[in-house]
C-alpha cells in the first residue's frame, strides 16, 4: 500500500496492478474520499487513474490488454470480413457487463476491428439519478442513439439539460464536457466511437450547464448536434426502395461520419455495390433484415442484432415491410 499520507508526493501517477478494478475504486473512493479522474475504456474499464490524500494512483487491472489504435480510419486486411453481433432473445444476462457510472454494457463489434471502432448497446434498467459526474471523451469520433426510454442530459454550451428521447441522436463532439443526470427505466441506447479504447476524463470544475449558449461552437472541428425523431422528414436512401432520415451528423463532423434511421415500408431486395469506406455498421431497431454477401456468407438479422459490412464486398439486402436500422459510416460518403 502506497504512503496516501500527502507528503513526499511525487508527481506522476503511482502505479498499481490490482485483482478488481471496480472493487478497488470503490474502496478507494468510498473509505478513502479518492476521486476517479480518468477510466479506459468505458464499456470495460481495465485502466484508471484516481486521486487523493495528496497522492495520485493509476489503477490497472491484472493482465491488461487494451488495444490502440495506430490509425483510426485505415483498416487492415485482417478486419475485412463481416463482423456480427446478436443478441440472443432466450438468455441475455451473459452478454452484458458493468462499465462506467454502473451502466450495462454489450459489445456489438467483437475484436474493436483492430482497436479502431467499437459499438455498444448501453442500458440501464432501473433508470432514476445516474451516478455520472462531468466528463469528455477523448475521442475523434462518438456519436449516441437512443433506442428507448429517455435519458435527462446536459452538454456543455449547448444550453440548460434536455430529454434525449427515443428515435433521438446526439453527436457527441471532441472533449465536449457532459453529464447523464437521470433515465427513465430501460432507457437503451446505441453509442458508435472512434478508436475503440479512448480515455474518459472527469472535469470537476466546469459546472454544467455553463452561462453561454453557443451552438455554433466547434470542438475538435465538429458541432455538437441533436437529432430529433419527431421532428425529422423521410427522404430516399441510398438503395432504392428504402427511405431514410439524417441525424444531422455528416454536416456536424464535416464529412467525418454519417448516421441514418433507414425504413422500409413493404418487402425489398435491393444490391448494394462494395463501398471502400473504413466502417458501414446497421443495427436492427424494428423487423428483420436479411445481407447475402455471396462469398462472405448470408445473415439474418433480428432486432438487437448488429452488422458491420466489410469494404469492397458486394451484396444484396432483403427487408420485410416495417424494418427500422441505424445506419453509421465513416467517412460519410465513401465511395462505390
Amino acid at each position: 500500500m502506497p504512503d496516501i499520507s500527502g507528503a513526499n508526493v511525487p508527481s506522476a501517477p503511482l502505479l498499481l496492478t490490482v485483482p478488481d478494478l471496480a472493487e478497488t475504486i470503490d474502496f478507494f473512493t468510498r473509505r478513502l474520499g479518492f476521486r476517479v479522474d480518468m477510466i479506459l475504456p468505458a464499456d470495460a474499464p481495465q485502466i484508471a487513474i484516481i486521486s487523493g490524500q495528496g497522492v495520485t494512483l493509476r489503477l490497472e487491472t491484472a493482465g491488461t490488454q487494451v488495444a490502440l489504435a495506430d490509425s483510426p480510419i485505415d483498416l487492415p486486411e485482417a478486419a475485412r470480413g463481416f463482423v456480427i453481433s446478436r443478441l440472443n432473445t432466450m438468455d441475455t444476462t451473459d452478454a452484458w457487463h458493468v462499465g462506467r457510472a454502473g451502466m450495462q454494457y454489450r459489445d456489438l463489434i467483437p475484436g474493436r476491428l483492430g482497436g479502431r471502432f467499437v459499438a455498444s448497446h448501453i442500458r440501464i434498467p432501473d433508470g432514476g439519478e445516474t451516478p455520472d459526474y462531468v466528463h469528455y471523451h477523448k475521442a475523434l469520433f462518438q456519436m449516441i442513439y437512443c433506442k428507448a426510454g429517455w435519458a435527462h442530459v446536459v452538454y456543455e454550451d449547448q444550453g440548460p439539460p434536455f430529454v434525449l428521447e427515443a428515435g433521438d441522436c446526439a453527436l457527441q463532439p471532441p472533449e465536449i464536457r457532459h453529464r447523464v443526470l437521470e433515465s427513465s427505466p430501460g432507457l437503451e441506447v446505441i453509442e458508435v466511437g472512434c478508436p475503440a479504447a479512448h480515455e474518459t476524463w472527469a472535469d470537476y470544475e466546469l459546472q454544467l450547464p455553463t452561462r453561454e449558449v453557443l451552438p455554433e461552437r466547434l470542438f475538435g472541428g465538429q458541432r455538437f448536434t441533436l437529432h430529433r425523431a419527431r421532428e425529422a422528414s423521410w427522404t430516399p436512401w441510398r438503395l432504392d426502395g428504402f427511405e431514410a432520415r439524417d441525424t444531422g451528423v455528416a454536416a456536424a463532423t464535416n464529412g467525418l461520419a454519417a448516421a441514418r434511421v433507414v425504413k422500409s415500408n413493404s418487402e425489398i431486395t435491393s444490391m448494394a455495390k462494395g463501398h471502400a469506406g473504413a466502417l458501414l455498421f446497421l443495427f436492427i431497431l424494428k423487423g428483420e433484415l436479411g445481407i447475402d454477401g455471396g462469398a462472405q456468407g448470408n445473415y439474418q438479422l433480428q432486432v438487437g442484432d448488429s452488422c458491420v459490412i466489410p469494404a469492397s464486398v458486394d451484396y444484396t439486402l432483403r427487408a420485410g415491410a416495417g424494418l427500422e436500422m441505424l445506419e453509421v459510416n465513416l467517412p460519410a460518403e465513401p465511395s462505390h
